[in-house]
């Protein structure tokens, strides 16, 4: 048993999975071709539903497990109330008649600025939560000057929506074998959240522009153009914000996407298919709640349910409830022949508190970072012909990171982080994203025959890690055979 040991440590006799792959790769070519149409005795076309569910623009697909989504965004802690001033002690008695005039002066002049300072002091109290409200950039329930009466139809809402949303472009150049630079332009939508020119959409609307360096411009109803510079973005969640060049523009108003509930009128207002420019389309809210995680990414994104008809280029505009207030951000669509009516959209609660976070310090804080490369070649299929448990395998640490503090090292199985059970790679990565910076957690091992428990706090993850193919939650799948 211990040689089997040393084998998986030393990456011997893995390369036996190459006959998994390859019996994988036959099914799914069975399986492709039964979902194609068929003829049957009748002489007619039957459609057999396809197992893959491919959901357009950030090519989304369900998520298997429903994870709970943590809300990153960390509220700065109110600042306790001013003490009222303490009363003066009164000036010592004097033999002189003069000194008794000046005290008694001096008591009158003390008495009337005590007034005054109780006074104003309850009027600074009353105002404490005022520095509060506007410390972030971006707050529920606020709106432009320009917007003074609620929207009392369909038409208003499209009217304020038309000065609200935005259309997003960016051009992508490419370059072929034989040297030849072609150029595209992928489009989305947006919309504006301050007057002076932030605007929230999807990270995938603008992914190739912030990966490589490429010119994004917003477009306005009006045809006005501006050049836009991406503020910063939020991988995991969808999220990014862009800055405009511009004053005076109208906002929308944040609705409260707690408060939703299945039934109630949606409007979706964005750019379908890159040309059709402020379509709107309506629909009612068919679910809250789904978890759905794209191919890029395990970690699930927490999102709701609509029918209202969206295509790609609507991705990252906003969609509005019946008072003309923006609870969500139209996101995906679930893409299959016969299958109509299954749009999703990132709660507005949750996308408000990232870009805030974007806006005021270029990244979402609070993250917890743990710096563990987990090999991905560990399965159950090798946890089972090894004869150990099944979890995350750490092939090495990252120097100086909790992880390391903490003692884990290479060689060991992590089969529960907290409360959560670990089997694999995914199950690590979401238990971390439970868990905010500072945070600690009891971590399960099993170590050289038996298990071990430590005792981890977590590091903060920061944007621009060096580490080689490290995601946000300080983890990197590693197989060194590719």
């Amino acid at each position: 048993m211990e040689d089997r040991k040393d084998e998986i440590n030393s990456g011997k006799n893995i390369s036996e999975g190459e006959n998994l792959s390859s019996e994988t790769e036959s099914a799914q070519e069975t399986e492709s071709n039964a979902s194609a149409p068929s003829v049957s005795d009748d002489g007619e076309y039957h459609f057999v539903r396809p197992e893959q569910n491919l959901y357009e623009d950030a090519e989304f697909v369900p998520c298997g497990e429903a994870t709970e989504i943590p809300k990153y965004y960390v509220p700065s802690e109110k600042k306790p109330k001013e003490e009222k001033p303490k009363d003066m002690k009164a000036a010592p008695k004097s033999k002189k008649c003069f000194v008794k005039l000046a005290c008694a002066c001096l008591a009158c002049a003390l008495i009337g600025g005590a007034v005054g300072g109780v006074v104003s002091w309850k009027v600074l109290d009353n105002n404490s939560s005022t520095p509060e409200a506007t410390s972030k950039p971006i707050s529920a329930g606020t709106s432009g000057a320009s917007v003074s009466t609620k929207p009392s139809g369909t038409t208003d809402i499209y009217s304020l929506g038309c000065k609200q949303a935005v259309g997003i472009t960016t051009e992508v150049t490419t370059t072929n074998w034989f040297g030849q630079t072609s150029s595209s332009a992928v489009s989305g939508s947006g919309f504006v959240v301050t007057t002076d020119g932030y605007i929230v959409t999807n990270y995938h609307v603008i992914e190739a522009a912030y990966q490589r360096n490429y010119k994004v411009s917003v477009m306005f109803y009006d045809g006005k153009t501006y050049d836009a510079t991406i503020v910063g973005v939020e991988e995991e969640n969808d999220v990014a914000v862009l800055k405009i060049d511009a004053t005076g523009l109208t906002p929308v108003v944040v609705g409260d996407s707690e408060s939703i509930q299945v039934g109630e009128e949606v409007y979706a207002i964005g750019n379908p298919l890159g040309e059709l420019a402020f379509t709107m389309t309506t629909g009612h809210v068919s679910a809250l709640d789904r978890k759905i995680t794209t191919n890029e990414s395990p970690s699930a994104i927490n999102m709701f349910q609509f029918d209202a008809a969206v295509n790609s280029g609507n991705s990252g505009g906003p969609l509005y409830n019946a008072e003309g207030k923006v609870i969500g951000i139209v996101t995906a669509k679930y893409s299959s022949t016969g299958v109509e009516g299954l749009s999703f959209a990132i709660p507005i609660n949750d996308a408000i508190d990232i870009a805030n976070d974007l806006i005021t310090n270029g990244y979402v804080t609070g993250k917890a970072y743990l710096g563990a490369n987990i090999d991905s070649r560990y399965d159950s299929v090798y946890a089972n012909y090894y004869n150990m448990p099944e979890g995350a395998y750490v092939f090495s640490v990252e120097s100086g990171s909790c992880a390391e503090k903490c003692g884990l090292a290479a060689g060991d199985i992590i089969t529960k982080l907290g409360g959560n059970e670990v089997k694999d790679f995914n199950d690590l990565d979401s238990a971390i994203r439970s868990f905010k910076a500072g945070e600690s957690a009891e971590i399960t091992v099993y170590r050289k025959g038996g298990y071990k428990t430590l005792h981890v706090v977590f590091d903060e993850s920061k944007p621009n890690t060096e580490s080689n193919g490290v995601n946000d939650s300080g983890l990197s799948s590693h197989n060194p055979f590719g």
